[in-house]
């Protein structure tokens, strides 16, 4: 018997009882009353779940519907075009099965590798930025395949769309948490740290125990925008224990948040753990936006988050460095890599 196996899907006022359903659209529109009431509902949701439906998003459905038009075309490719696009040190290109593994997760001991292949794009950068000249971590170029030239603009224009969502977020967010709107805005200046991740999860045989498309775990981002199809395999863990299968809602994007958050909020805000068992039987496809800050990012538990009964649950760390450590307990690529470090003790960052 896996950890979790989904459920029959409930009608959406018991979803929303579980998972609230949050409609951004009258803030996004321009009023400045509905700040307020949105932050409540975004704090209830964060202290309480972890999870929420984004509704009034504004993110066109054609923009979404090309993206994964785009991810199908690129997991048909051969194998070995896509093995040529292998992921790199700074997290970009293929991940193929059986090359991932939930080492980071507190949640799940996984004893066995991810049954999912992925492709991971972020910022779109010229061999002549900046960062690329200089070889810094976690900046480094996109990786295309040569025979999909037009898959590029489909996905970096999901990618565009929803940089900028999550930019617009940033203010209800910092409100929720009892600080000025524009608090967050500076460290997701100068490109935050945004990794896109379109996902392929094969139908797996369901009798192997201990293996999932992605092993219970929690995100290490900021917070994470889903965009799913209707094929069921997601599982959410309650704070009551129950593992929910959150359904699809039209219209709606799932958010959680990850890991750093929690730490921002001195686990104030909650980075739930959830994950994947494809026992659809068929092909199952999702796009995973993960939302971070700048890499030079130093977070430290913000002064609404603790006090004299409550002091930081963690001290001051650069999201670089543990991002790279993430990765490294994640992705067998990097298992044992060091050059990063070197790198950066190279540049003195």
């Amino acid at each position: 018997m896996h950890l979790f196996k989904q459920h029959a899907v409930r009608d959406v006022d018991d979803v929303a009882a579980r998972i609230p359903i949050i409609d951004f659209g009258p803030h996004f529109a321009g009023d400045a009353a509905a700040l307020a009431p949105l932050a409540r509902q975004v704090r209830d949701a964060c202290e309480r779940v972890g999870f929420f439906y984004i509704a009034g998003h504004g993110v066109p459905p054609d923009i979404v519907a090309r993206a994964f038009a785009a991810s199908r075309r690129f997991h048909a490719l051969p194998l070995h075009e896509k093995l040529a696009l292998r992921l790199n040190e700074n997290n970009i290109g293929y991940l193929p099965m059986n090359a991932s593994v939930q080492g980071a997760s507190t949640v799940h001991k996984a004893t066995k590798p991810n049954q999912n292949e992925s492709f991971f794009v972020s910022h779109d950068r010229g061999p002549d930025h900046r960062d690329v000249l200089a070889g810094l971590p976690l900046r480094g170029r996109n990786q295309w395949p040569p025979g999909l030239p037009d898959i590029r603009a489909d996905m970096m224009g999901y990618f565009a769309a929803l940089a900028a969502l999550g930019e617009r977020m940033l203010p209800v967010f910092a409100t929720s948490l009892g600080l000025k709107a524009d608090w967050f805005a500076p460290h997701f200046a100068d490109e935050a740290h945004i990794n896109l991740r379109f996902l392929h999860y094969p139908p797996q045989d369901t009798d192997e125990d201990n293996v999932f498309g992605q092993a219970p775990h929690t995100d290490n981002s900021f917070l994470t925008i889903l965009a799913r199809e209707d094929v069921p395999g997601l599982a959410v863990r309650l704070t009551s224990g129950e593992w929910f299968p959150p359904p699809v809602i039209e219209g709606t994007f799932l958010v959680n948040l990850g890991n750093m958050m929690r730490r921002w909020s001195n686990d104030r805000y909650l980075s739930t753990p959830h994950g994947v068992l494809n026992d659809s039987g068929t092909d199952r496809y999702s796009i995973a936006f993960f939302y971070s800050p700048n890499v030079a990012t130093t977070i430290e538990v913000l002064p609404t988050c603790c006090g004299p009964d409550d002091p930081p649950k963690y001290p001051p760390a650069v999201y670089r460095d543990l991002v790279l450590e993430f990765y490294r307990k994640n992705y067998f690529h990097q298992k044992g890599h060091e050059s990063q470090a070197a790198k950066l003790e190279h540049l003195g960052l």
